[in-house]
């Protein structure tokens, strides 16, 4: 069985990773305990400018929100390799959250976070495919609609 690696399959699959975030405010975007790389909450910017503002099922549709959840988890893969130098050190994804800001009576949350889900599928594959949870939230920073976070497990 032959493995591609995860950053074959980014060439691949023509993804296009933005430039890695820097934070709003004072912590870092990156820290790696042991084997654990612990990255913060990925909202939905590209170059500190939000792609997206308001709640999913309010002011946003569950596609857009999908969207969101797709770019907040490229930056997440931004920031892991711009602190480890290549995707190929990650061994698997150890933990996925998606926090969606939604109004009470939303019920399309796993939707919306298979935006951050599939992605992963397509650059690690099925058999690194990370468990997750899903929750909705009244508020976001910034007013955006989700933040994901994303815990990897890296070979040293």
């Amino acid at each position: 069985m032959v493995t591609v690696s995860s950053e074959a399959r980014i060439l691949e699959t023509s993804l296009v990773l933005p430039p890695p975030p820097t934070p709003f405010g004072a912590y870092v975007e990156a820290v790696q305990v042991g084997s654990l790389l612990f990255l913060s909450g990925m909202l939905p910017v590209v170059g500190h400018a939000p792609q997206y503002i308001g709640r999913v099922g309010r002011e946003l549709s569950v596609a857009e929100g999908y969207d969101a959840a797709r770019t907040a988890c490229l930056s997440g893969l931004a920031a892991a390799r711009a602190h480890l130098g290549s995707l190929d050190r990650i061994r698997t994804v150890a933990k996925l959250g998606v926090y969606i800001a939604a109004p009470d009576d939303f019920r399309e949350h796993p939707k919306v976070a298979d935006g951050a889900s599939e992605l992963l599928l397509s650059v690690f594959g099925h058999s690194r495919l990370p468990p997750r949870i899903v929750l909705g939230v009244s508020s976001i920073p910034l007013g955006m609609p989700l933040e994901v976070e994303l815990v990897l497990d890296i070979a040293r």
